[in-house]
């Protein structure tokens, strides 16, 4: 039997190591990258957690951070991006109606309590004669701080007028509220000039607000709007779309949104 001489083995190690890395570089330059669009914030947090889980998988995540709840719809929808995680089902539902956005949901994320702030009064009871209480002034956010105004006792919105309820809806103001809609992420800097504000979680955080403790009310943790991750329809069964998934939907993701933020955010798978 012949030994290699240990010139021949070192040869054949290199080679080898060769072999390898030039392997490990191929699967580098395969793997997939997709945009995702986000709302500064949570959003961007929960996902910078999925990006390690999804990069296992062979998944690049870059987080592209938007300002508003419009953007992150249209630049979807012109494949700036390739998905978004921002908005909850009613919102997707009413943007897909209203635009002829050929979008759809893949996956559920998380649930953000919405919760109305105030630094004039204690609890909605104490709210005077004449109040002005801001929301916000797209169709289903707006209609969800309607709802959690109903559901307090502040006001009384017409029968069937549901998730797109507007100030119009509201049959019954006891105290005569002044209801105005401002655009959502400029609602935590109304609370100098307003009564009270409703404000979505990711803004209320952004804004150092404490959903559990700075809200005097706040929508129960079975609300129904869920937020999901969006794609085009022509993307939804491709094969990244399910890796961005089930890393989202992972046990560390779960724990990391459990331990980051205490119940103000909720898984909702």
């Amino acid at each position: 039997m012949n030994i290699p001489s240990a010139k021949i083995l070192s040869r054949r190690l290199g080679a080898a190591l060769v072999g390898a890395a030039a392997i490990a570089l191929a699967g580098a330059a395969s793997a997939e990258t997709v945009r995702v669009g986000v709302s500064a914030g949570p959003h961007a947090q929960i996902l910078d957690a999925v990006k390690p889980i999804a990069a296992k998988q062979g998944l690049e995540i870059k987080i592209i951070e938007f300002t508003d709840y419009v953007i992150p719809n249209a630049a979807l929808a012109a494949g700036e991006i390739e998905a978004n995680s921002f908005q909850h089902q009613p919102y997707l539902d009413n943007q897909v109606q209203d635009r002829g956005l050929d979008l759809v949901s893949v996956g559920k994320t998380v649930v953000f309590p919405m919760g109305i702030y105030s630094n004039k009064v204690k609890s909605l009871a104490e709210l005077p004669e004449g109040a002005t209480v801001a929301v916000p002034n797209d169709p289903t956010n707006g209609g969800r701080a309607l709802l959690l105004l109903e559901a307090e006792g502040v006001i009384k919105l017409a029968e069937g007028a549901g998730l797109k309820a507007t100030p119009i809806d509201v049959v019954e103001n006891p105290k005569g509220i002044r209801i105005v809609e401002l655009d959502a992420a400029q609602l935590p800097r109304s609370l100098g000039d307003v009564t009270a504000a409703a404000v979505n979680t990711n803004y209320a955080l952004e804004s150092g607000l404490n959903p559990l403790t700075d809200a005097i009310a706040r929508e129960s943790a079975d609300s129904p709007y869920t937020n999901i991750i969006a794609v085009r329809e022509q993307d939804k069964d491709k094969p990244w779309v399910k890796q961005l998934v089930e890393s989202y939907h992972s046990p560390e993701v779960k724990q990391f949104v459990q331990d980051k933020f205490k119940g103000s955010v909720v898984a909702g798978w």
